[in-house]
């Protein structure tokens, strides 16, 4: 059987590479559509959780993939040799920065020399990664193309930018519509009919570029608009004006208006991250990306400016310095609702403090425990403090970074002698105090 007959039978067999928030989420999708999928990983804890039943990912139940491992429909392993056996692969391999603010194409090159072993004609190759325009075409396919096969004519090769938001119960993998494209017109019908069998709706688009551009683009978009707002919140804050207000009075307007909030930075493995893939690679076309840099300054500031803030607060509510103070972080989390801490601005906040001399601890429920991260390695292993009147009362400040829901934030009203909220948790709970300060 052809390919195409393969994938629309539901007989192609899938493999997904890299099963972190992007991946797991993306093979449960597929097994649940009767494709029988492999998952590949080379952390051998999600390898075991996953043979043992347990879900580490929220987005995923317990009891969903259990159900797809038990009917056979999904199985994981480290073994990159059994990639061979597979008619569908779906790379979803991280992208960060370098140090420098440059592409770390390092994860997608390996995960390409990895399937280049086992290569053979027939497959198709689609990475979800987000990187910048060119990189399916280019990177990819000259690792791929060094086997001596080619794309187009013996593999085939596409790019679907992923679309997933830890915590947003509102949609999940299977009905946020894909942008999806191919490396050539019998690819983008492999890339139709695969992720037409798998979500609700497909957004076909002309080449793998723009696909890769479509994910840059809704992520340059949401930076800037929240650089916007806190450039906003640190103008209208000096002037005695509550930015939150100014946004709840401008959204009611019903056309050519659309709400950004401030916070305490920027977070999440997309947002803080890849508008800088499009910066480094304008610069091969000597074009420079202004308004994308000034919004990386912008919110990149974010959290030295709440810190100065409760420095203020201190010094002016309590008369202490932050140098003598213990403060507690209300959130480890980059947003709320999710465990996932990845570019969070609480670890930037908890280390500012303690640059100054204060004492930092956190609260988090979804975070029992801060593993191990590339930049804040000496927070490793702390482990989350309990909520409660006496523990909250032996802190100078709570620091709201992150609005979980559950939490008491009318008590910690009561028990903390000085709160400084990025959220305006406490203004969308009507919740005013002198003792209580927006940052």
């Amino acid at each position: 059987m052809s390919l195409l007959s393969l994938i629309e039978a539901r007989q192609a067999r899938v493999g997904v590479i890299g099963l972190g928030y992007v991946g797991l989420p993306l093979a449960m999708a597929v097994a649940r559509t009767g494709f029988t999928v492999t998952g590949f990983d080379t952390d051998p804890a999600k390898i075991i959780a996953i043979k043992a039943r347990e879900s580490y990912i929220e987005a995923v139940p317990q009891e969903i993939l259990a159900q797809e491992v038990d009917a056979g429909r999904f199985a994981a392993t480290g073994d990159f040799a059994a990639l061979g056996a597979c008619d569908v692969i779906v790379i979803c391999v991280p992208t960060p920065l370098t140090k420098h603010r440059e592409p770390d194409l390092s994860y997608v090159t390996r995960t390409c020399q990895d399937i280049a072993r086992t290569l053979r004609p027939g497959q198709l190759i689609v990475l979800e990664s987000t990187t910048y325009p060119g990189t399916t075409d280019g990177p990819v396919k000259q690792v791929l193309e060094e086997t001596g096969l080619r794309s187009g004519t013996d593999f085939y090769l596409g790019f679907s930018p992923e679309r997933e938001d830890p915590g947003n119960r509102a949609f999940d993998t299977s009905s946020i519509p894909k942008v999806i494209a191919g490396d050539g017109p019998i690819a983008g019908a492999l890339m139709q009919a695969f992720y037409g069998a798998v979500v609700a709706t497909t957004v076909p688009v002309s080449t793998t570029a723009t696909a890769e551009a479509v994910k840059l683009t809704e992520n340059v978009f949401r930076a800037v608009n929240i650089a916007l707002v806190n450039e906003l919140k640190v103008i209208y804050e000096a002037m005695g004006v509550d930015i939150w207000e100014v946004i709840d009075a401008a959204k009611t307007k019903p056309f050519g208006y659309m709400p950004f909030y401030p916070g305490p930075g920027l977070g999440g493995h997309c947002i803080p991250i890849d508008p800088f893939y499009l910066t480094w690679k304008s610069r091969e076309y000597e074009l420079t990306t202004r308004f994308i840099e000034l919004a990386g300054e912008i919110n990149s500031a974010m959290p030295r400016h709440v810190v100065t803030r409760l420095a203020e607060a201190l010094d002016q509510f309590a008369g202490r310095a932050l140098s003598r103070s213990k403060v507690l972080v209300i959130g480890l989390a980059y947003k709320k609702n999710v465990p996932d801490i990845r570019e969070s601005p609480s670890l930037k906040l908890i280390e500012l403090i303690e640059e100054r001399g204060g004492t930092a601890a956190f609260h988090d429920p979804h975070v029992p425990e801060v593993p191990p991260t590339r930049a804040y390695g000496k927070l490793r292993g702390r482990r989350s403090t309990d909520l409660d009147k006496a523990t909250v009362k032996a802190f100078d400040a709570v620091l709201i970074s992150t609005d979980h829901d559950g939490l008491d934030y009318a008590a910690l009203a009561r028990w903390s002698p000085l709160i400084i909220d990025t959220r305006n948790v406490f203004g969308r709970l009507g919740i005013k105090s002198s003792h209580i300060f927006k940052a």
